[in-house]
């Protein structure tokens, strides 16, 4: 993926903006959905173990659609890709609210994951041209708009709920906000990724390729951890209430989201490499004080040493898969955004079987282990 002077100059402001909108956009729509799960199970009358199953088809559906993502940008471009899976997740969130059986939830969450995994895969291709013609770190801030609209979609639609508005009104909001953000930064997404156009639908990683692809892996997995145990680790080890567990999860998410719209800074003031070395080391520091320390503050604390740790390992992660020379840039974001978010989608089983053989403690000391790993390999990433 070469970026010529004459397309430097085409890729200013107007492009970066549209960029973090693409972001924001994928993060609002995938947060909505959040509040809506209750309602979701209340509706179809299913258990909790069976809303587990179900909400796996997000994650399967994304898997699906990643390969292909990278074909598509290819092929037709990161804006017709960005804008397609934006149309299909404004007509996928009405069904997500409307869905009464098993089968028709179950093939909207497909649709659903499958929408979030094309625009996650084609925001990233953007995002790496972009930044590569900035000729400066960027990938931190454009990632820290996703938290960013994470908030505001999950925010904003339990805050219409709360008001009174039925489900389905305050989905429909939610999806006007998304068309109109649409058509804002429609203008200025690119209609071209540089990427291979005749190339195979999907290239397996190989060499350089997928080991970004296994360490992103890693910190996906970190980051499913404190989604899915962090609060049972809270009540159970620690002795804090019930209604207080999201509390790690949350300060674990405000770290995040902080650390990445700063990041950009950090990373052009230190470097990739000391951002990626010592981002990495924190996020382990932070979760082995939480397992060490029989602490509710000390875990809380680590907690949030995790998000600020981890909170640019990602984007670093993703702009060397965009950088390097062995495979097509659009094909390699495709396919170490697929492996990474494999460990979305089996970390939890991960843990919990390890929990189950041992216990949550040890689970979670494996994780830190393995953010060792990525700590261990920042100067091969960033040479």
């Amino acid at each position: 993926m070469t970026v010529t002077c004459n397309e430097q100059s085409k890729l200013g402001v107007p492009a970066q903006n549209a960029t973090r909108l693409a972001f924001f956009i994928a993060g609002l729509a995938m947060a909505t959905w959040a509040p809506l799960v209750p309602f979701a199970k209340s509706r179809i009358g299913i258990d909790d173990g069976s809303l587990g199953l179900l909400l796996l088809c997000i994650g399967v559906g994304s898997i699906m659609a990643m390969p292909l993502t990278g074909l598509l940008t290819g092929k037709f471009g990161c804006r017709r890709v960005i804008l397609l899976a934006g149309v299909a997740l404004c007509i996928d969130l009405p069904l997500l609210v409307l869905m009464d059986s098993t089968l028709g939830m179950a093939l909207a969450l497909l649709l659903f994951g499958a929408a979030i995994g094309m625009i996650d895969v084609a925001m990233n291709i953007q995002a790496v041209v972009v930044e590569r013609a900035s000729n400066r770190a960027m990938m931190s801030g454009f990632h820290g708009f996703f938290s960013v609209g994470g908030i505001a979609g999950a925010g904003g639609v339990s805050a219409l709920l709360w008001l009174g508005l039925g489900p389905l009104q305050a989905t429909l909001i939610a999806v006007v906000a998304i068309l109109a953000l649409l058509f804002i930064a429609s203008k200025h997404l690119l209609r071209e990724s540089g990427g291979d156009k005749e190339g195979p639908m999907f290239v397996l990683p190989r060499g350089w390729v997928m080991f970004i692809g296994l360490l992103c892996f890693i910190m996906f997995l970190a980051e499913g951890s404190m989604l899915d145990w962090s609060a049972l680790f809270l009540t159970t080890l620690r002795g804090m209430d019930h209604s207080q567990a999201g509390l790690g999860y949350a300060l674990f998410s405000i770290a995040m989201t902080i650390g990445r719209l700063n990041g950009d800074r950090v990373v052009n003031a230190m470097g990739r490499y000391q951002v990626l070395l010592l981002g990495s080391l924190c996020a382990a520091i932070g979760l082995a004080l939480a397992i060490a320390i029989d602490s509710a503050i000390a875990s809380l604390i680590g907690f949030m040493l995790v998000g600020v740790g981890a909170s640019n390992v990602v984007p670093i992660l993703f702009s060397a898969a965009g950088n390097q020379r062995i495979m097509p840039a659009n094909l390699a974001i495709a396919s170490v955004t697929t492996v990474g978010y494999a460990g979305i989608l089996a970390g939890p089983a991960v843990i919990g079987l390890i929990a189950q053989i041992s216990s949550l403690t040890f689970a979670l000391a494996c994780v830190a282990a393995l953010l060792l790993v990525v700590t261990a390999s920042a100067k091969a990433v960033t040479r």
